[in-house]
């Protein structure tokens, strides 16, 4: 059988298995599956550089996919090279399978990304094509490797489209090869309907090479890569042009292709008939879940293939090793992913300042000492202060020299945490990106991805409060702590808390959240950070003392040995406390234990005994947060008292806004002796 023919046998396949996942399901989208199984087939056999013995190995060529409803085309071309069995595809969408609705991250069969929410997948293969060139301009080129993504009409439509679009056209990210399966068709309407934008036009005013071709011929697609793989300077866009439900016929012949209805649903759902779309593409309907013999023989000698390449590249790799063992080393290490050993007591801070200064402080340490690590921005980093980074020697990545360590993302919150996202994914590096507290309402999508992945991006989130003061209600964070509270709350596929938030107190709190950040190699961590500067809590050696933040939460100071009350709290509040406590003891008598809750979360895995120590139960307690007093409801009960924020803010400055909202030691100092008269 020639290679065309045979090239078409094996995509008729993988509509077959898409399409009858589906149908076995009684849900799921076959459609788009069966319009793009052309591409994806000749991507697999003839492009994509894997190890079929090694699947993680670092160095493969990496697809991720945009359309994560698309999973049966990514699941059924998968099967073809062994990582999923028949019984995983007719499993399809049921519980405990290896293949749910959207594909999750599984590098092991080969699934480079979750996706779902449309758009973050091609996103983050911007991310992994920004580590592969960050990785290479430390190794070598021959390291290299590409990274190919497929997206949709509705990953175009979406609005991160334009900043990773943009992003990857001004990095010049030549490795990166894109596929726009370009059917026409969604959901609802067809794509008419909702765009008349010229995608091609809108790519390279991007600075992309722009290639437009049938999508489902594959000597097309073979002719179109091979031109993606020669691109020197810039990243590639193939628009595929292909039809929806390619194959798909009724009960008497009649043609269900580029039909919106068979975009959603089950073929027979949309009028189809299944057994006989089955036997249009040259198989069994008795007997769909299965592997065309010459199919099998065909992707048995790809295979061969791949391992003979990946062979060669492993030996180049060695000879490199042996040529160059103190680089050897440091690539290892930075491909274990383990923490780097950082003497994070030994960094200075002046006295009294806010926590974003003390967190750049943090950053120059790490960008001298932490050699594979990335830091963006959202156009904010002298503002956030991730410019510590900058300050500590990291430049900017550019366009032909990733050498490098600050992405500067413009202002993109969403897509630089995607990108982000997709560079945690590759592996060898580690991340943070920075802007607003407010603004992580932007990134919650992509924080969300994150938490599901379980991959440790750090963010770096400033501005913390109302105290961002004359800037207005629209850049007072008063919701999203509490929001980020419940992120704790939500537990992972591992069983642990889907994210670790942490709002510092003062500078050696901020230097120990930053440790802990480093530390914590198994899901994201957010830092809360504040803008004003805060009083550096009472103690001796508040670095060692700040170390007990690594339970969640610790006793900060008490003015009795056997205190009249508990106050709690986290962030700048901490120091209000403080204050209030001094009051309280001068004025009255009345003694108190005060809480830094540096994490809720955290704090509720310690040992009971620990958490009884802490907040005993059979204290009164009051709290103390800038934000909603939901925030802190876990801490202080039912029978406490929580002075928050449960309105918008207000434009004025940061210590009226203290006196208006009570955010004094007085206010502390007042709403506690009226609590314990009562």
């Amino acid at each position: 059988m020639g290679m065309e023919k045979i090239l078409n046998r094996a995509a008729d396949n993988i509509r077959i298995l898409s399409a009858s996942m589906v149908e076995k399901a009684k849900s799921g989208h076959p459609g788009g599956a069966m319009g793009g199984a052309d591409y994806i087939n000749v991507l697999y056999s003839q492009f994509l550089n894997f190890d079929p013995d090694d699947m993680t190995w670092a160095n493969r060529d990496r697809f991720f996919l945009d359309p994560g409803h698309m999973s049966p085309m990514l699941y059924s071309m998968l099967s073809l090279i062994g990582t999923y069995s028949m019984e995983d595809l007719k499993n399809f969408r049921q519980w405990g399978s290896v293949t749910p609705g959207h594909p999750e991250v599984d590098f092991k069969r080969g699934v480079e990304n979750t996706s779902g929410p449309l758009g973050q997948g091609h996103a983050m293969a911007v991310g992994a094509a920004i580590a592969e060139r960050f990785l290479v301009a430390r190794f070598g080129e021959w390291m290299a490797h590409k990274t190919y993504a497929f997206i949709s009409d509705g990953g175009i439509q979406e609005e991160i489209s334009q900043g990773a679009g943009r992003i990857a056209g001004t990095l010049g990210l030549s490795n990166l090869i894109m596929f726009y399966d370009a059917n026409e068709v969604q959901l609802s309407t067809r794509v008419n309907e909702v765009t008349c934008e010229d995608t091609a036009a809108k790519y390279q005013a991007w600075g992309w090479n722009v290639i437009t071709i049938n999508g489902n011929n594959a000597d097309e697609i073979i002719k179109a890569l091979q031109a993606a793989n020669a691109e020197k300077e810039r990243p590639t866009l193939i628009i595929g042009k292909t039809l929806m439900g390619k194959g798909a016929i009724g009960a008497n012949g009649e043609d269900f292709s580029d039909k919106v209805s068979t975009h959603g649903q089950p073929l027979t759902g949309a009028g189809a008939s299944i057994e006989k779309t089955i036997e249009n593409l040259g198989g069994d309907p008795q007997n769909p879940f299965t592997i065309f013999p010459e199919v099998a023989e065909f992707y048995a000698k790809v295979l061969d293939e791949k391992r003979t390449y990946a062979k060669a590249k492993k030996a180049e790799q060695a000879a490199w090793e042996k040529a160059n063992p103190e680089l050897a080393a440091k690539l290892h290490k930075f491909l274990s992913g383990k923490a780097p050993e950082i003497d994070y007591k030994a960094i200075q801070h002046k006295a009294n300042i806010a926590t974003r200064a003390a967190s750049a402080d943090v950053l120059v340490a790490l960008a001298q000492q932490v050699e594979n690590m990335i830091v963006s921005s959202a156009d904010l980093s002298n503002s956030d202060k991730t410019d510590g980074f900058i300050k500590g020697g990291a430049r900017n990545l550019v366009k032909g020299d990733f050498s490098g360590a600050f992405f500067q993302a413009g202002v993109a919150e969403l897509t630089m945490a995607v990108i982000c996202n997709g560079i945690a994914l590759h592996g060898g590096i580690f991340v943070a990106c920075g802007t607003f507290f407010v603004f992580s309402d932007y990134m919650k999508p992509a924080v969300r991805l994150a938490a599901l992945m379980e991959v440790p991006v750090k963010y770096v989130w400033s501005h913390d409060a109302f105290r961002v003061g004359e800037d207005g209600p629209t850049h007072q964070p008063i919701e999203h702590e509490a929001q980020l509270r419940l992120m704790e709350k939500l537990e992972n596929h591992s069983g642990k808390m889907s994210l670790l938030a942490l709002r510092p107190a003062d500078a050696a709190e901020t230097s120990v959240a930053w440790k802990m950040a480093m530390e914590n190699t198994s899901t994201p961590t957010a830092l809360i950070l504040s803008r004003q500067n805060i009083t550096d809590l009472p103690g001796t050696d508040r670095y060692d003392e700040a170390l007990q933040a690594e339970k969640g939460a610790y006793v900060v100071c008490k003015t009795g040995e056997n205190p009249d009350i508990v106050l709690v709290a986290s962030g700048s509040e901490v120091s209000t406390l403080v204050e209030g406590a001094k009051l309280l003891q001068e004025r009255k008598g009345i003694t108190s234990q005060i809480v830094s809750v540096i994490s809720e979360g955290l704090f509720r895995h310690q040992e009971q005994a620990y958490q009884e120590q802490v907040i005993p139960a059979n204290k009164p307690k009051y709290g103390l947060t800038a934000g909603l007093s939901v925030t802190l409801e876990g801490l202080v009960g039912c029978n406490g008292r929580i002075h928050g924020v449960n309105h918008f803010g207000y434009s004025a400055p940061a210590k009226v806004l203290d006196e208006k909202f009570g955010f004094t030691g007085e206010c502390v100092f007042n709403e506690v002796c009226e609590m314990l008269e009562k």
